[in-house]
């Protein structure tokens, strides 16, 4: 059976001037297309017989034509590698070629927190739930789909984070979004019209999110900060608070009991709202995780979380649980249509259900626990004058400098290829705590291979 053109090759767009002949057409346009620059050097060209059966001319008339160009020097023709324009062929007047693309330096060793092992992603479990997954969804799943995301996904979710994280919740009060900072910006435009003028955030955390709530119109004053933590109690005229009750970041404390009642006290009375976002709220190590602050107040919190810190951030997957009343709101300041991959919500649906998600976080907090622990050992038996605060939770921990260190100590570590953040990177600009000098250490970041490296690089620039 003759095969069609539309199942053959590479496509080309080409085309041939009709005077002069088809060969000297086909030339003269094959030869336009690399001057120019439209086709790169190492471009590989369509068969003979494909551009052939793609133009309706000869096969011949391609063939000569490629062999004049290689003549001439602008394709190079090899055995097994097909025909490809040449390189160093000139460049069109006043341009330059694109340079190779070459991926950033790296680091020695990292310990910028917010990511977790990226080597542990578990590829296999993964790969088996896809399957699973791909083989059993419905149709009309790869659709454009209920902007609040797959109904697999959040019935899998409203039942794993009340039985896990004490959420209270239902899969109709779920929106899946494509990671917290989208999520931050969805809540950003429904808060907006709502009236809100202003989001109070911690005094200490990380400034792309107080942008992405600038970004939507909203003032993002600095809640106070003491010995306690943050102090969200009366956050002046704010109608929502952004906090990270589990394990403040970067501080690492989790949110006093009195305040956490006491913000709750706050948003009933004055019909306040409060953005939880459970940072890493899934690793304690000396105890069971604390339950989120959602579960006292579903009417009043919107529970935020992601797979960023528990599984990767590069599968973009995110949720919402809101209150009743937002969760439409929410949904329609999405948009029409779901924007996060179908394929990716229906394989954690799977891997929720199947019991690997769980498997995954146990295995992940043993090994993050050893980290800790070897980091606490260390520091107390190479820097005394070092001690390293927060509870024994999260993937990373605050390192509490001598007075005037810090920025020293950071440089240092640059010099040694150790990428690190002082405290000072995550201090919103209207703090009105005293500046601290520490350093936050994510010892969840570099692979099992490179833990004890990075650990020696840390200790040898600590005071």
């Amino acid at each position: 059976m003759a095969r069609s053109w539309a199942t053959l090759g590479v496509d080309l767009h080409l085309e041939p001037a009709a005077s002069g002949g088809l060969r000297r057409g086909l030339t003269d346009a094959l030869r336009d297309a690399v001057r120019t620059g439209r086709l790169a050097p190492g471009t590989r060209l369509p068969s003979s017989r494909t551009l052939a059966a793609d133009l309706g001319i000869a096969r011949n008339t391609v063939a000569e034509a490629y062999a004049d160009l290689v003549a001439e020097g602008w394709l190079t023709a090899r055995q097994g590698s097909g025909t490809r324009v040449a390189t160093g062929v000139p460049t069109p007047a006043g341009t330059t070629p694109a340079a190779p693309h070459r991926a950033p330096s790296r680091p020695r060793h990292d310990l910028i927190p917010g990511t977790p092992d990226l080597a542990a992603f578990p590829r296999t479990e993964w790969l088996k739930a896809t399957r699973r997954a791909l083989a059993t969804a419905p149709f009309h799943a790869l659709g454009y789909g209920d902007p609040r995301g797959r109904p697999e996904l959040r019935t899998a979710l409203a039942g794993y984070l009340a039985r896990a994280r004490g959420v209270r919740t239902d899969p109709d009060t779920i929106v899946i979004t494509a990671g917290f900072s989208h999520a931050l910006t969805i809540l950003g435009k429904v808060l907006r019209a709502r009236g809100v003028g202003t989001v109070a955030v911690e005094s200490y955390g990380l400034d792309v999110h107080w942008a992405l709530l600038r970004d939507a119109g909203l003032a993002t004053p600095a809640l106070p900060y003491d010995a306690l933590g943050t102090d969200p109690r009366e956050p002046g005229g704010a109608g929502a608070v952004l906090l990270t009750p589990a394990h403040q970041f970067p501080m690492g404390t989790p949110l006093h009991p009195d305040r956490r009642a006491a913000v709750v006290a706050w948003a009933r009375r004055t019909g306040g709202l409060v953005l939880e976002d459970d940072y890493d709220g899934e690793f304690r190590y000396d105890r069971q995780p604390v339950g989120a602050l959602q579960g006292l107040a579903p009417d009043r919190v919107v529970y935020l979380g992601t797979a960023s810190k528990s599984l990767a951030p590069g599968l973009r997957l995110g949720w919402m649980v809101l209150p009743p009343a937002l969760a439409a709101e929410a949904a329609t300041a999405k948009g029409r249509a779901d924007t996060v991959g179908a394929l990716e919500q229906l394989t954690l649906a799977e891997f929720l259900a199947s019991g690997a998600y769980d498997r995954h976080v146990r295995s992940s907090r043993l090994r993050y626990r050893r980290r800790r622990d070897a980091l606490t050992t260390a520091v107390a038996a190479r820097a005394p004058g070092v001690r390293v605060t927060g509870i024994a939770a999260g993937l990373h921990a605050v390192l509490r400098l001598p007075p005037g260190s810090e920025e020293s100590v950071v440089q240092a570590a640059a010099w040694q290829g150790l990428a690190l953040h002082g405290l000072s990177f995550h201090r919103h600009p209207d703090a009105v705590t005293e500046p601290l000098d520490a350093l936050v250490v994510g010892y969840g970041t570099p692979p099992d291979s490179a833990w004890a490296g990075a650990l020696e690089a840390l200790c040898r620039v600590l005071p």
